[in-house]
C-alpha cells in the first residue's frame, strides 16, 4: 500500500493562495500602478519623455557605472568569499559580519560617509587629489565607488555557501592526478562556483542600477554628466509629473528584468554544463 506523505505546512490551496496574495500585494500590484500612471500619455508621449537626451544620458550613467561596479564586485567578493572560506585569522568573525554592513546601513548615510571621505579635502579624496590629481566625488568613478559599496555584499554571500560546500578532497586528488593549483581551479573550483558568481554579479548590477540614496550626494548631479536616472525619477515627482516619473521608472523595471531574466539563462545553461561535466 502506497504511503501518503504528508507535508508540514498547509495544504497546497490554502498555502498557494497565501503565496499569490502576498506576491500580489508587495509585488504585483505596485509594480502595476507603474503602467496604470504611464497609461495616462499617448505612445508618442511616452517614447518622447524616454528618449529625451537628458534622459537616455541618465540610463546610460546608471547602467554604464553599474556594470563596471558589479564587474568589480565579482572579482573582489570571489577573492573576499575564498579567503573567508579557506583561511583562519584574528577577526575573522568581524570581518565576515560587517560585510552585511551595506544591507543594513540606510543608503543616504552611506552617501554622506563616502562624499566626506571623497571630496579633495576628504582623507582619500585628498591623497588622490594631491598625489594622482583624480578628483573621486562628483564624478562618474564617484559613483562607481559607491556602487561597490552597496553591491559587494551580493557576491561574497552568494559565493561564500557554495565554497564552503566543495569537499577539499576533490582539489586533493587534483593535484595528486599531476594538476597545478592554477589548473585546479580552472577545470574543479571555478565550475562550481560560476553559477553563483553569475548571481551575485547579476544582482549586485540590479541593485546598482535603481540606487539612489548612497549615489545621489556623490554623483553631483551635473547634467549629461553624472545625473543617474533614479535622480530625474525624483526630479520628476517633485514636479508633480507622475506620468513621466512612471514612465522613467517603467524602463527602468523593464531593465531590470532583462537583467535578472539573462541571469536566469545563464544560470540555467551553467549549471547544465557543469552536471554533464560531473
Amino acid at each position: 500500500m502506497k504511503k501518503t506523505r504528508k507535508s508540514i505546512i498547509p495544504g497546497f490551496g490554502l498555502s498557494f493562495g497565501v503565496t499569490i496574495s502576498i506576491l500580489s500585494l508587495v509585488v504585483l500590484i505596485p509594480l502595476c500602478s507603474l503602467v496604470v500612471f504611464t497609461a495616462q500619455l499617448s505612445f508618442s508621449e511616452f517614447w518622447y519623455t524616454i528618449t529625451r537626451p537628458r534622459i537616455l544620458s541618465a540610463y546610460w550613467v546608471s547602467i554604464s557605472t553599474a556594470l563596471v561596479a558589479a564587474l568589480i564586485n565579482a572579482v573582489m567578493g570571489l577573492i573576499m568569499a575564498w579567503v573567508l572560506v579557506r583561511y583562519d585569522f584574528p577577526g575573522k568573525k568581524f570581518i565576515d559580519g560587517i560585510i552585511e554592513l551595506p544591507f543594513a546601513l540606510p543608503t543616504a548615510v552611506a552617501g554622506i560617509s563616502l562624499t566626506h571621505l571623497t571630496t579633495t579635502n576628504g582623507w582619500v579624496g585628498k591623497f588622490f587629489y594631491n598625489v594622482f590629481g583624480i578628483r573621486i566625488a562628483y564624478t562618474r568613478l564617484g559613483i562607481t565607488i559607491a556602487l561597490i559599496f552597496i553591491g559587494i555584499p551580493f557576491v561574497v554571500r552568494a559565493v561564500q555557501p557554495v565554497l564552503e560546500k566543495i569537499d577539499i578532497q576533490y582539489e586533493e586528488a587534483a593535484l595528486i592526478l599531476g594538476a597545478d593549483r592554477k589548473t585546479t581551479f580552472r577545470k574543479v573550483i571555478f565550475p562550481e562556483i560560476l553559477p553563483a558568481l553569475i548571481s551575485g554579479f547579476t544582482l549586485a548590477f540590479a541593485r546598482s542600477i535603481g540606487e539612489y540614496g548612497s549615489v545621489v550626494f556623490i554623483a553631483g548631479n551635473t547634467p549629461y554628466e553624472t545625473e543617474i536616472a533614479p535622480l530625474l525619477i525624483m526630479s520628476e515627482l517633485q514636479e508633480f509629473d507622475y506620468a513621466a516619473a512612471t514612465s522613467i521608472a517603467l524602463v527602468m523595471l523593464a531593465i531590470a528584468f532583462i537583467i535578472l531574466s539573462v541571469n536566469a539563462i545563464l544560470q540555467s545553461v551553467v549549471s547544465r554544463r557543469v552536471s554533464g561535466l560531473a
